[in-house]
């Protein structure tokens, strides 16, 4: 019997995340694709720049995730690249996504999409909003930490 091979490969992410949201807590999902949607992402013809999730029912939901129609497809390409796709959690992961959702300023975050022993993954993460000087204040501290590895690299350059 073949065993499958743990990759991980990076497809797609969320840039954007980490600069508009405090991401509090991670969970990792299976992603219910159609046809040749999964040929398609694992082409890397994925975004999740403008998507969000929802939970509805006892189930959980990514929104506006545009995977880009199969060159090579068929009559099994989806119509809509943004359509609503499910995601695969447990009863238990979702009713905790969705408490802390229900909290003020929190919110579900498709943060990366990725190949996890031969399966797509949706990595979401529980976020907190941030206001205008947050995200100045994380700007900054990251200026300064690069100012501080560029002067190290400098002194170590000048002691060899």
């Amino acid at each position: 019997m073949a065993t499958k091979k743990a990759d991980g490969k990076l497809l797609a992410q969320n840039k954007k995340a980490s600069h508009d949201y405090f991401i509090e807590e991670t969970y990792e999902c299976g992603l219910v694709l159609t046809g040749t949607e999964i040929k398609s992402l694992r082409l890397g013809k994925a975004n999740i720049g403008d998507s969000f999730s929802t939970i509805r029912n006892g189930e959980a939901f990514v929104h506006n995730m545009h995977i880009s129609p199969f060159d090579q497809g068929n009559r099994s390409n989806p119509d809509d690249p943004t359509r609503t796709r499910k995601l695969l959690l447990k009863k238990a992961q979702i009713a905790k996504m969705l408490g802390q959702a229900k909290q003020e300023g929190y919110t579900l975050v498709p943060l990366k999409v990725y190949i996890r022993n031969g399966y797509a993954k949706l990595l979401v993460g529980i976020g907190k909003g941030k206001k205008q000087f947050d995200k100045r204040e994380s700007a900054a501290k990251k200026d300064a930490q690069r100012d501080i590895q560029r002067a190290l690299r400098e002194k170590q350059k000048i002691a060899r």
